[in-house]
């Protein structure tokens, strides 16, 4: 394995898109909403799509334009069908998202006979290709930290407000935080970051990192913060790790199981999403083996 500049560009972009999308990603699963970012990471693509079609270009403003159009409709939609159909929330997201999707891939389909715009891209991103530019920083890069920072600086300053909201909806409101509204927030935050995401980890696999560390995160720690912070780096684990997978491990397994030695690297934003389900996974396992018989299951408070 040779590592070269390009690798150390892949890591960075890929970890900061990651930790980009597991700081909202907590806050959805912490409300239970976790089918949403789902929803939302496949309902944007006919937004971008219009986007695409209307402007001619790709450039990122009509892009989260149209994202944001579209992830805002969803929960609207969802909503809506949830309380005038009498439908649990995972089956009203269900219905939106898959229809938004399939209208999202006719509409890339559309968008790419018009503009230079590869909807292989738009799906499972092209890690490798944003991170190549002729010197200095990569434009993704840049993006990529851009999102970071702002999702830090939202989520600190409207910490107590998402954190209420999250576990106690009755005294939020008592307390002059109107759930709804923060919910509502938290959907635009997470319908940005995703179209963010979508150059160098695409549609469908920001999903992982918007659930996964999150997910590993809440199986051990038992405060919000400590959910964050661990969130942030099982994120930028992930990156390393899967990188290196795709670059070296894989690779040779399968060298040698096809007894082919011309086997190239894969995705790394796909073997990105794979290490971090390795990784809960293994906590998952481990947390399983050593719980004594009885234990009760970690909770996280409101701390």
């Amino acid at each position: 394995m040779i590592w070269t500049e390009l690798d150390t560009w892949i890591v960075i972009a890929g970890a900061l898109t990651a930790m980009s999308c597991a700081l909202p990603g907590v806050f959805l699963q912490l409300n239970k909403q976790s089918m949403l970012g789902d929803a939302i990471s496949h309902a944007v693509l006919p937004g971008i799509a219009i986007a695409f079609l209307l402007s001619g270009s790709k450039d990122t403003l009509p892009m989260l334009a149209g994202a944001l159009a579209a992830g805002v409709l969803t929960a609207i939609l969802s909503g809506t069908i949830q309380r005038i159909g009498q439908v649990e929330q995972g089956a009203s997201l269900g219905v939106v998202f898959c229809v938004f999707f399939a209208v999202g891939i006719l509409l890339v389909r559309v968008a790419a006979d018009h503009v230079d715009l590869d909807p292989s891209c738009v799906l499972f991103g092209s890690l490798e290709l944003a991170v190549i530019q002729s010197s200095g920083i990569p434009k993704v890069v840049w993006t990529s930290l851009i999102t970071l920072a702002v999702n830090s600086v939202l989520v600190a300053l409207f910490f107590k407000e998402l954190r209420l909201s999250a576990f106690d909806n009755r005294y939020a409101a008592s307390a002059g935080i109107p759930p709804e509204s923060v919910r509502l927030g938290l959907t635009i935050l997470t319908s940005i970051t995703s179209v963010m995401a979508f150059e160098s980890i695409g549609s469908i696999l920001v999903i992982a990192m918007l659930i996964v560390p999150g997910a590993t995160a809440l199986l051990f720690c038992r405060s919000v913060g400590s959910v964050l912070f661990a969130s942030l780096g099982f994120a930028a684990l992930a990156s390393a790790g899967g990188h290196l997978l795709a670059i070296s491990t894989i690779p040779a397994m399968l060298s040698y199981l096809l007894d082919n030695p011309d086997i190239g690297s894969v995705s790394s934003a796909g073997m990105m999403a794979t290490c971090a389900g390795l990784m809960f996974f293994s906590i998952l396992l481990g947390k399983i083996l050593s719980k004594p018989r009885g234990a009760s299951v970690t909770q996280v408070d409101t701390q």
